[in-house]
């Protein structure tokens, strides 16, 4: 897997085409209508924001909260959930401008100053990430979600073993976080060892709060292991049967390769003792 496969592998799939705009009416209204409470508008604007990012909707996400912003520019909430979603659309500089502006109204706190690190890591620029997240544990040294997105800037530059210790802080500090423990299988998949990633991802969708992203980390991976039917399993679980349909097909194609690549004899030369 190379690192950009595995930046990319961290950046979130899944985008749908839910509808999330609300229309009203261009009659002038008469005596018995009424104009709707703009609080109400706007509560239901917010729930469809959220609606479009659980389904993985984050363009959709992304122009609601970008109205809801315009309405309430002040308001630092809507900014963060916009960011988060410019992100996960893969907008990642938009979302650093969206952060920095917070950051230049409200200082380097460590919440926002872990958003830009993932920002930053979204837009391949873990020489800048690394150092605004350092920035983030020194004020909150024991913050999980701090720690694990160290770990993945670590893994971004290839220092698994710094990564590794971000990662056992941050189960310290949380432990069984389904977050932490995607972020570590991840990490040890990328280092090479399968099989702990595996494990490590197995105990992952174990937890209550796991996400559908982990589901499909795994199903990847027992794809990669060889067992494209554990994989398709794994993928009808949380996604439409057309988008599984695909999945399958694919997890097949990389199970066939595994299988070959393991049969193969070994390249001509002496081994290293």
């Amino acid at each position: 897997m190379t690192r950009r496969a595995r930046r990319n592998s961290r950046r979130n799939a899944l985008l749908g085409t839910v509808a999330a705009g609300l229309l009203l009416a261009g009659c002038t209204p008469g005596p018995t209508q009424m104009q709707p409470d703009a609080a109400a508008l706007q509560d239901a604007q917010l729930k469809a924001a959220q609606q479009a990012e659980a389904s993985y909707n984050y363009s959709d996400a992304v122009g609601i909260y970008q109205g809801l912003l315009a309405q309430h520019p002040e308001d630092p909430d809507l900014a963060m959930n916009l960011a988060r979603n410019m992100r996960f659309a893969g907008q990642a500089q938009s979302a650093i401008a969206v952060i920095s502006r917070l950051i230049a109204k409200q200082g380097r706190t460590p919440h926002l100053l872990t958003e830009l690190g993932k920002a930053y890591l979204a837009a391949d620029q873990d020489n800048l990430a690394l150092p605004t997240l350092l920035e983030a544990k020194e004020q909150l040294p024991n913050d999980w979600e701090i720690l694990s997105t160290l770990g993945v800037a670590y893994d971004y530059q290839g220092n698994y073993a710094d990564a590794r210790e971000a990662y056992a802080q941050a189960l310290i500090a949380s432990p069984s976080n389904p977050t932490v423990l995607n972020n570590l299988a991840l990490s040890q998949a990328s280092s090479g060892d399968l099989d702990g990633a595996i494990a490590t991802l197995q105990q992952a969708i174990d937890q209550p709060t796991a996400s559908a992203q982990t589901r499909q980390n795994l199903a990847l991976l027992m794809a990669l292991k060889g067992d494209p039917d554990a994989a398709e399993r794994l993928a009808r679980k949380d996604l439409p049967p057309e988008v599984a349909d695909n999945n399958n097909a694919y997890f097949r194609m990389i199970s066939n390769a595994a299988k070959a690549a393991a049969a193969a004899p070994p390249a001509g030369g002496s081994a290293v003792q």
